[in-house]
């Protein structure tokens, strides 16, 4: 029996974050471990029997980054399939479980978010073990956590009292509680906080969502019919994916079937899904503070703070969330950090950028960071990876001066070649076609001083690209 691990590494793109790499941006410093978050998913499956490449879903703007931080880790051959649009957890599921069945076979899929902590890895695995028999015999198998508290922030599975080969039949899914309710579901012993993690055989979801939601698998199936292979990666039809619903697999599937059993975890287990979730399982000082970067705190108690991007000061206040990105600050209360989702549904109605957009862009070459933009100008810096080559390309309504301050580029401005060192500078003028490459074993970075009236990233025509874009 073969277990595929399934990790959602999120249209929202959180769970990437790199928790200690340097080379990776401030915005993804640690977290939660020594790994990225996405790495950590990976890493705990390890001693797992029969254990098959993951198959990971992702957002298409996150490929390079999904892909480098598996080589970072010795994953030399997942499958990286590209959702298009994010569709909730059911959709990206399904893609996975009709990618097994083509490739690796009817294997018993574990499916997991890469946004959670697990620290007792040997309770986790004992779990799985269990659920994996229950798969295997054809159930659908959901995880449920063993409570530790009344928390109001996960829904809740009831199990039935009665366990067979450590596995008991659902009884109902309820919703995220109030208060009173979720104190009275702890007291009960039978009330388990929902994972959203899952085992099941391939063939018997997919029977399964066929039964209870066919709009999701006809959806799902026309736009695997029509996938592309791109590079190392495997993107889905848009057209036919935006046509399906967007529900989770708890809504569209395991709160509807009678096949549904439950399996204990209590491993320490810690769903990162809001900022308040990394003060609780953070290391606190003296004044119950989790302070990450650099920080000045001047009588503040009770608060998270991380400074990714600057120094943060804060005097007098307690019970906050405070993280400063590259990107955006947060400011909130510890007991409304979930609210930050109206936030970001405002900046998506109000068609803003740093809705689904970092500073800092992954490309396979590399990457690049807008430093800074104002009218008429964008400053970036372009971070171009050992033997890596940008296209040859030309903009019909920008103009670029490149300045090498690390590395050695050979740099093709029109018909000429050039080797530029630290500090050496070329001009390309609008219309002129240019390459970029680092034929070195050291990393090459260049800063990109673009100048015209318009600086958008679809101002651009390939000659040639060793990438196939």
């Amino acid at each position: 029996m073969k277990i595929i691990p399934v990790i959602l590494s999120g249209g929202s793109g959180t769970r990437l974050w790199p928790l200690s790499r340097k080379d990776y941006p401030k915005q993804y410093l640690s977290l939660a471990g020594n790994n990225t978050m996405l790495q950590e998913t990976i890493l705990r499956l390890k001693n797992l029997d029969n254990l098959s490449d993951p198959i990971i879903v992702c957002n298409v703007n996150h490929r390079f980054l999904v892909a480098e931080q598996c080589q970072h880790i010795g994953v030399k051959n997942p499958i990286i399939l590209l959702e298009p649009t994010g569709r909730n957890t059911a959709p990206a599921i399904t893609a996975a479980a009709l990618q097994s069945l083509k490739g690796v076979g009817d294997g018993v899929l574990l499916v997991l978010s890469a946004d959670h902590v697990i620290q007792d890895v040997k309770a986790f695995h004992e779990s799985v073990n269990i659920a994996s028999v229950q798969a295997d015999k054809g159930k659908l198998v959901t995880f449920g956590i063993v409570p530790t508290n009344a928390n109001i922030g996960y829904g809740y599975i009831k199990a039935s009292d009665e366990s067979i080969m450590g596995a008991s039949k659902v009884e109902r899914f309820v919703e995220k509680p109030d208060s009173a309710t979720a104190e009275f579901y702890l007291s009960q012993g039978n009330y388990l906080w929902n994972s959203g993690m899952f085992m099941f055989k391939a063939s018997v979801f997919i029977d399964e969502l066929s039964k209870y939601s066919p709009k999701i698998m006809d959806s799902v199936v026309r736009a695997f019919d029509k996938v592309v292979q791109d590079l190392d990666f495997i993107r889905l039809d848009r057209e036919s994916f935006e046509t399906s619903p967007s529900d989770s697999i708890d809504y569209a599937l395991m709160e509807k079937s009678t096949n549904v059993v439950v399996v204990r975890l209590d491993a320490n287990w810690s769903d990162i899904g809001c900022w308040s979730a990394l003060y609780d399982i953070g290391t606190k000082n003296s004044d119950g503070n989790v302070i990450r970067g650099d920080v000045i705190a001047r009588d503040v108690v009770n608060t998270y703070i991380n400074a990714d991007n600057h120094m943060v000061a804060a005097i007098g206040v307690d019970n906050l969330i405070i993280v400063d990105t590259p990107d955006a600050t947060l400011i909130v209360k510890k007991d409304r950090a979930e609210e930050v989702k109206s936030v970001v549904d405002y900046l998506r109605s109000d068609k803003r950028d740093e809705s689904d957009t970092h500073r800092k862009v992954y490309r396979p070459w590399g990457w690049y960071d807008s430093i800074e933009m104002g009218k008429n100008f964008q400053v970036k810096r372009l971070h171009v990876k050992s033997g890596a080559k940008l296209s040859l390309q030309k903009h019909q309504k920008r103009a670029e001066h490149w300045v090498v301050v690390n590395g050695t580029a050979v740099v093709v401005v029109g018909e000429e070649t050039l080797t530029l060192e630290v500090g050496d500078s070329t001009y390309i003028a609008t219309g002129v076609k240019h390459s970029l490459e680092n034929r070195t074993d050291t990393q090459l970075e260049v800063i990109e001083v673009q100048s015209g009236a318009y600086l958008g990233e679809d101002d651009i025509v390939r000659f040639d690209d060793i990438y196939g874009r």
